[in-house]
């Protein structure tokens, strides 16, 4: 999504003209790259001992006993232990420290653990207590009183060029002479790997979702009845006794008059709706062990609200993104039930198959992800199915559009639908944005493997464009779709959290746009100035709804300059290698910052800790 200020999209369509042929490599991407193997001089490994404090104090050395505890006053993140530094109100150090061994071989490493802070202090400006993390001599983080929170937050730094070294990972924390503050770690662990594929994901559950789904629409295509199916298997170790199912678009209406309905639910049993009645629980007859699949079916009814948005209905045209139910996901943090943004993104969801058949007037086109065919139905009626295939959602449109189509230089058939007033020569130029965009595109990061790609023009849209699997909204603007079509690599090919890290799609669709366009971000990062100590680039969602006017100049702006400064750090090559290997190991899997960050560590033997500090990227 490219968010632009509503009065300037519903005042004025964007001029187009079409991207020179010359920004093309010369070359097509080849087919769709296959899963790297794990390097096999590297055993992926844990080298921590005792991270979670569970087995006593040893291999730790603490300054004082009792850092390592179980005591009132705080809690573990995990099981009963952690230890707790300061807290005491008065001149004080505390350091927990551990040697560790990073075996060679392995060309990503990974330092993560889990830090609660809380704190006396009153100042929102003045860091009087602080804890440092370490390894060996190198200072990979300093929190303060500044950076408390409620809970524990994860934090996580790329080691690797300590690989085939040992060395002492330690955390030090000091206190002035009043007002205490305390810093509580537990589970610490720091993870070897291969660097190319990340080993077998047994942290997201449910895995490899198959969505089943036949609707009906009235006449006018804003109301859709019939029935959805989903199986899926547990991929985690933990046996799987519920899932839920986020009904994203009930945020466009209310919990008395849902635009989403879910009734006469089999394979399990529904249960109580949450989130703003976008969550929905569904108990399992009986956990679902490590391996084991299952399937659980409904009644499923939308009703589009009014409104040019990505779920909504411009007159007679409707866009319905985000409408089919789909399973949330459960990783290593738990169940993922984010509350929906409407500033930017919430969604985060594994590579699913879909099988998509849309009843509908005939008077009706219904551009959809995957590749659609259409049969005749009943009289006046026709059938559209679309299957998809490792794609995280599905969309699709309903109305009178007029649609043009054509075929990119390296094969992807597009087609372009238009709305009333979206004159026949925009239409045409969107044609040849998205033919030169979706080549550039595959070009660098591997070839675009969805079919055919459609794009719905509309310039109403207040939001500017929305990004779903094979399928994009957008206003009449070459930047604007080259950067939506952008996003087929960067959320689609290479998912990540929507809500949590945002920068991992927006950042790296931006940095994309501007290579597509031949823009270089020249001295773009001369022009940052951040607003807070707070800001960063890897902050979330729930931070942006909160500082929604910053959204977009740092996590777009300051997030593609960030990486056209990396660029000039590896090298134009460097640079391209890195992010065309990155989406080839994670191709249709997930993506995280502390894995980019490792990735990009492995690709030079410049120290890029300070790279990371000074662009405020951490993770």
């Amino acid at each position: 999504m490219r968010p632009t200020p509503h009065k300037t999209l519903a005042a004025t369509a964007l001029a187009v003209a079409a991207l020179a042929a010359a920004l093309l490599p010369a070359t097509p991407a080849a087919a769709a790259p296959p899963t790297l193997p794990v390097a096999a001089a590297c055993t992926p490994t844990q080298v921590v001992s005792n991270g979670g404090f569970e087995s006593g104090t040893s291999p730790w050395s603490q300054s004082s006993t009792g850092i390592i505890t179980n005591r009132t006053g705080q809690t573990a993140h995990g099981g009963t232990s952690f230890a707790w530094l300061d807290g005491t109100g008065g001149t004080h150090t505390d350091t927990l420290s551990q040697s560790v061994t990073i075996p060679s071989g392995c060309s990503a490493a990974t330092l993560t653990f889990w830090l609660h802070i809380d704190t006396a202090e009153t100042t929102s400006s003045t860091a009087y207590d602080k804890m440092t993390a370490k390894i060996g001599s190198t200072t990979l983080a300093t929190y303060s009183n500044l950076n408390k929170n409620t809970g524990y937050v994860q934090k996580s730094f790329d080691v690797s060029s300590f690989a085939g070294q040992t060395v002492t990972v330690a955390f030090t924390g000091t206190e002035d002479s009043s007002l205490q503050t305390s810093f509580v770690l537990d589970d610490i662990a720091l993870d070897t790997s291969g660097g190319t594929t990340p080993p077998p994901d047994s942290t997201r559950t449910p895995a490899a979702p198959s969505y089943t789904v036949n609707l009906t629409s009235n006449t006018s295509g804003t109301v859709w009845n019939g029935h959805e199916s989903a199986t899926f298997t547990n991929a985690s170790s933990t046996a799987l006794s519920e899932v839920y199912l986020r009904l994203w678009d009930n945020y466009h209406g209310t919990c008395s008059a849902m635009p989403i309905t879910v009734s006469n639910v089999t394979g399990g049993t529904a249960g109580s709706l949450s989130v703003g009645c976008t969550a929905l629980q569904i108990s399992l007859p009986t956990p679902l062990a490590q391996g084991q699949s299952t399937t659980i079916g409904f009644d499923l009814g939308i009703t589009v609200p009014s409104g040019a948005d990505r779920f909504g209905h411009d007159g007679a045209f409707s866009f319905i993104g985000n409408a089919l139910p789909v399973l949330a996901v459960k990783d290593a943090a738990g169940w993922h039930l984010d509350p929906y943004t409407n500033n930017g993104e919430s969604f985060y969801s594994l590579a699913a198959d879909f099988k998509v058949t849309l009843d509908h007037p005939s008077t009706l086109l219904v551009p959809a992800t995957g590749t659609s065919v259409d049969t005749p139905g009943s009289s006046g009626r026709t059938v559209t199915t679309a299957t998809a295939s490792k794609v995280r959602d599905f969309a699709w449109g309903a109305g009178p559009f007029t649609k043009i189509s054509g075929t990119s230089t390296a094969g992807t058939p597009i087609n372009i639908y238009s709305v009333s007033g979206i004159t026949s020569s925009d239409a045409q130029s969107m044609l040849s944005t998205a033919k030169t965009a979706v080549d550039a595109h595959a070009a660098r990061f591997g070839a675009y493997p969805y079919g055919e790609l459609d794009a719905v023009i509309d310039n109403n849209y207040w939001f500017g464009g929305m990004e779903y699997p094979g399928f994009v909204l957008d206003l009449v603007s070459t930047t604007a779709l080259t950067h939506e079509i952008g996003h087929q690599w960067w959320y689609g090919i290479v998912g990540d959290d929507e809500y949590n890290s945002p920068w991992l799609d927006e950042a790296f669709t931006d940095y994309s746009t501007d290579l597509a366009l031949g823009k270089t971000g020249t001295s773009c990062w001369s022009s940052v100035s951040w607003a807070s100590t707070a800001e960063k680039i890897t902050n979330s969602m729930a931070y942006w709804d909160a500082h929604s006017s910053r959204y977009s100049t740092v996590v777009y702006g300051y997030g593609k300059c960030a990486l056209h400064d990396l660029r000039r750090v590896l090298g134009d090559t460097a640079m391209a290698k890195l992010l065309k290997d990155y989406a080839t190991s994670h191709w249709y899997g997930v993506s995280t910052t502390a894995e980019f960050k490792a990735a990009a560590q492995a690709a030079t033997t410049t120290d890029l800790t300070s790279f990371w500090t000074t662009h405020r990227i951490d993770g």
